[in-house]
């Protein structure tokens, strides 16, 4: 492709891509969910790993979505670093089933929560230069850059979180689903209280 291409048309071919295949990433974590062949409630009780682990999925692979759309609203042109950046960015989401399914299948065994917590610092280090590149190339003025700074410390402070869930996995696995479930805390709060950690 060219360099770059100016418009909304453009972006918004970039956005309907994103969004049919996190679509795709929610639903195939979904089907994990099998409902048990036995009757009674201490069948259907046994599945509460897998449940569990779709709950703290979906959440995340959630707050991707509505950052990657409010992302992609400041964006102005497409370029090749935002294509392939947004690529790398669907790849390390499109591995989140298969951690959610480890966690789950695994009932959140340490090393199961270690790859979780691994796949859900993944994603960042995509989602970080693409934000850069459309601070760059995008909107600009005070909406935008208010945007940029206050997401950008977000995501700093998300990223610490899931680095010191790591260590703390050793001491209790839960301890670093905690740590991920932090993170999704962190996310649905429209002001946080972490905004101000960072600076630019």
């Amino acid at each position: 492709m060219s360099e770059r291409r100016d418009g909304r048309p453009e972006i918004g071919r970039v956005e309907a891509f994103s969004d049919g295949v996190i679509a795709i990433i929610i639903t195939i974590m979904v089907l994990e969910l099998k409902a048990p062949e036995d009757p009674g409630w201490d069948h259907l009780l046994r599945l509460w790993p897998v449940a569990l682990a779709y709950i703290i999925s979906f959440a995340y692979v959630g707050v991707y979505w509505v950052n990657h759309h409010r992302l992609f609203s400041h964006a102005q042109r497409v370029t090749n670093a935002l294509v392939w950046l947004n690529l790398g960015l669907l790849f390390a989401l499109s591995i989140v089933p298969f951690s959610t399914a480890y966690l789950g299948g695994q009932h959140f065994s340490r090393d199961a929560t270690l790859v979780y917590l691994a796949t859900m610092l993944l994603p960042a280090l995509f989602y970080y230069p693409l934000q850069q590149v459309i601070r760059a190339t995008g909107a600009t003025g005070t909406d935008a850059d208010t945007y940029h700074r206050q997401t950008s410390r977000k995501g700093a402070t998300a990223t610490i979180i899931y680095l010191l869930g790591i260590p703390l996995a050793f001491v209790s696995p839960w301890l670093g689903i905690g740590a991920a479930a932090l993170v999704a805390i962190l996310w649905f709060l429209p002001d946080s209280p972490f905004d101000g950690l960072f600076g630019d």
